[in-house]
């Protein structure tokens, strides 16, 4: 098994440090995200890294930019390390950190809002519905079952939270922070990359139940930064075992919930820091959900 990486030191100074990825500003306005090992469940950090998982994240995102620059501009500048090194040359030496697993990115000014399209009804969607039958406070069409399709799907965007869970905010809440046109072009934006995304994962035997996007702005341009349609911004299920009415198996960390949850049920542990060790065989199922991931959407092997 690789060994993961849960914290890099890179020569630059760090912009901020997150669940997951690690942002360096490198100068010249442009940033190297690198996606770690590290994995939050129940807004919990793990205490172990997952190999491989910052190498998928980074290389789905790529994969998907390369299909959606059509729909909207992105923040990517390089993705390979030769060229990453061309641009940066002070990363030459910490290169065994970052490659295969970083991007070279414009600096944008990030918008507050989480833009979530959900084509299916499930997770914190299922649980409003089934309360009050609305999703952030819009109703919805009476007898929906668990997991079942969404036509069409539906724009559900949702506050920025720095700690803790995001909340769910209805567009009219979104035109009054950013105005309505802005507003509006997240809608659209974020619509029409979830329809490309659902066709291309359907493609390859993956239903693309909700995905998050987040936007920037550069010189007042709509940007898609971060990451995008990875199993940890997106619910993957498989197609094969897809069955409304019930909660589908995900192509992502569930191994890892599943096991948390039965020592929630068993009263050993209770959401909070610090989290529980996780067993070999847990760490090595969930490596192996992140890993068919990229094969199935990419049709090849994890290169490295």
């Amino acid at each position: 098994m690789t060994e993961p990486l849960r914290r890099s030191f890179l020569p630059f100074p760090l912009h901020s440090r997150g669940k997951v990825r690690d942002m360096y500003d490198v100068g010249e306005d442009r940033l190297l995200m690198l996606a770690t090992d590290r994995l939050s469940a129940f807004d919990v950090v793990m205490a172990e890294g997952i190999p491989w998982k910052g190498a998928v994240l980074t290389a789905v995102t790529v994969w998907w930019l390369e299909r959606l620059g059509d729909i909207v501009e992105n923040h990517l500048i390089a993705s390979d390390p030769e060229d990453i090194v061309a641009r940066v040359p002070e990363l030459e030496e910490s290169r065994p950190q970052w490659a295969g697993r970083a991007l070279l990115v414009r600096r944008t000014k990030p918008l507050p809002v989480e833009c979530v399209v959900r084509g299916y009804l499930s997770g914190s969607a299922w649980k409003e519905y089934r309360e009050t039958g609305t999703l952030a406070g819009e109703p919805l069409v009476e007898g929906l079952r668990e997991s079942d399709r969404l036509d069409p799907p539906i724009f559900s965007p949702a506050t920025k939270a720095g700690s803790g869970h995001d909340e769910n905010i209805t567009l009219d809440r979104v035109r009054e922070l950013l105005g309505a046109a802005t507003a509006d072009r997240l809608r659209d934006t974020s619509l029409a990359l979830y329809g490309r995304g659902r066709q291309l994962a359907a493609e390859t035997g993956i239903i693309l139940a909700d995905t998050k996007f987040e936007f920037g702005l550069a010189a007042d341009r709509l940007v898609l930064i971060d990451e995008v349609m990875t199993p940890d911004s997106s619910r993957f299920w498989p197609e094969e075992t897809y069955a409304p009415g019930r909660s589908q198996p995900s192509l992502d960390k569930q191994p890892v919930r599943d096991y948390l949850e039965e020592l929630t049920r068993a009263g050993r542990w209770n959401k909070t820091p610090p989290p529980p060790a996780l067993p070999p065989a847990v760490i090595e199922a969930t490596t192996a959900r992140y890993l068919d991931v990229h094969r199935r959407l990419t049709g090849r092997e994890l290169e490295g």
